[in-house]
């Protein structure tokens, strides 16, 4: 008759290959949402050891009926649920209906060429939004005309960009109204590209704005100085309502 303690060892044997992870564990949780895969893949490895290790912690405790030969184990629980459900999408933050599109944020267009028109576009992250133009029956996403406005702690980000085209010796500096600024042509590819020109200038002390042209935009005029002085009137006609 076999002793005591050699039931407990089949027993335990018995318990720990019942236990194991089911083979297809890794599986389910590749095929889980793309933001909780990592997540959800520790989960499901750590109740896997949690489960193999059952049987030795719970002999080892001392908590085995040891009456006759009967061994008595607890179940072994469920693995994880699975969660695939994708994470709900979030839209972007706006600046709502502007009409069309001539005050913005803290912001009023005095100029804005002819044919554009307000996109129906905007972004708003508090210190830093954006609007744009277009023509009519261009498609949605395009932009002629993209105006991004920083405000107080923000505009040291625009301070340090303009500092980079000054050491680099690229662009030029402007004054409009008496008012900073500075004209650059930014993106331009190594492969022909020709860029985005681009104006930056203090609305006021707590605000600067980021003016461009898309490179579209930029070839119906007759060249550079046109294109420098479209958005220097642009940015003349920039007033703050803070």
């Amino acid at each position: 008759m076999p002793t005591l303690e050699e039931n407990l060892l089949r027993l335990m044997t018995e318990e720990t290959a019942r236990l194991h992870a089911a083979p297809d564990l890794v599986e389910r949780v590749m095929r889980s949402s793309r933001g909780r895969r990592i997540r959800v893949r520790i989960a499901a490895l750590s109740a896997s050891l949690a489960v193999v290790a059952v049987p030795v912690a719970y002999l080892t405790a001392g908590s085995v009926a040891t009456s006759g030969t009967e061994v008595t184990m607890s179940p072994a629980p469920e693995p994880p649920a699975i969660d695939d459900t994708p994470a709900p999408r979030t839209e972007p933050p706006s600046l709502g209906d502007l009409g069309d599109g001539k005050e913005f944020g803290h912001v009023k267009l005095g100029y804005l060429p002819e044919r554009l028109q307000w996109s129906r576009w905007s972004l708003d992250y508090g210190e830093v939004y954006t609007t744009s133009y277009f023509y009519k029956g261009d498609g949605p996403g395009s932009y002629r005309v993209q105006i991004f406005m920083y405000e107080d702690k923000s505009i040291q980000e625009i301070q340090n960009r303009i500092q980079v085209y000054r050491d680099e010796e690229d662009g030029e500096e402007m004054t409009i109204g008496g008012r900073p600024g500075y004209l650059v042509v930014q993106n331009v590819g190594e492969d022909g590209m020709s860029g985005t020109p681009t104006a930056y200038v203090q609305v006021s002390d707590r605000q600067w704005a980021e003016i461009m042209f898309s490179p579209v935009y930029a070839k119906e005029f007759s060249g550079a100085d046109a294109v420098s002085a479209e958005l220097k009137k642009i940015a003349e006609g920039l007033t703050s309502t803070l």
